[in-house]
C-alpha cells in the first residue's frame, strides 16, 4: 500500500498539510519587509539564509480570521517552480503518514478559497481531519508580481 507523508500545520485549529517532498523547512517567524502593492495574501519578504523569499500569510489565503495580535506564526517554507515561498500558520504538528484508503474528497461543508486550495481531506487513526493543499494553488497569488529582488534592492538603497 502507498504510503503519502505530509508535513502538518494548523491554521484557526483545523490541521491542515502539505506533502514532504513540496517542504524545503520549517523556521521560526522572521522579520518580514512589506511589498507594496502585493497580493493581501503577501504578508512580506523574508532574507532566508541569503535567499529572498515570499511570505504568504494562510490565514488570509483561506480567509480564516485574523490571528490575534500577540500569536507568533511559524514559517513552512515550500519548493516551487519558481523558488522558495514561506506559508505563514499558526503551529507546526507532526509529519504524518497517509494512505489511499483514508482520503476523501474535499469536505462539501468547505467553500472559499479553502475549497479550491483543498485536494482532499484524510482521516487520521485519531479520528483527525487532515486537510491536504495543493501547493502550487496556494502560492498562485500573484507573487511575480511582488519582484522581490527589486523591492530588496530598492528598499535597501532608500
Amino acid at each position: 500500500m502507498t504510503v503519502t507523508q505530509f508535513s502538518t500545520f494548523s491554521l484557526d485549529g483545523q490541521l491542515y498539510g502539505i506533502q514532504v517532498e513540496s517542504v524545503h523547512s520549517v523556521t521560526r517567524f522572521q522579520a518580514l519587509t512589506h511589498v507594496p502593492l502585493a497580493a493581501p495574501s503577501v504578508a512580506g519578504l523574508l532574507n532566508l539564509r541569503g535567499q529572498v523569499t515570499t511570505a504568504i500569510d494562510m490565514r488570509v489565503r483561506l480567509d480564516l480570521p485574523p490571528r490575534d495580535a500577540d500569536a507568533i506564526p511559524m514559517n513552512v517554507v515550500v519548493k516551487t517552480d519558481d523558488g522558495l515561498v514561506s506559508l505563514l500558520v499558526d503551529s507546526i504538528g507532526d509529519v504524518e503518514n497517509t494512505t489511499p484508503d483514508q482520503f476523501d474528497d474535499v469536505p462539501e461543508s468547505m467553500t472559499g478559497a479553502a475549497r479550491e486550495l483543498v485536494i482532499g481531506a484524510y482521516t487520521l487513526p485519531n479520528s483527525q481531519l487532515l486537510l491536504a493543499l495543493d501547493v502550487a494553488r496556494t502560492v498562485d497569488v500573484g507573487i511575480r508580481s511582488a519582484a522581490p529582488a527589486e523591492v530588496m534592492t530598492d528598499s535597501a538603497t532608500k
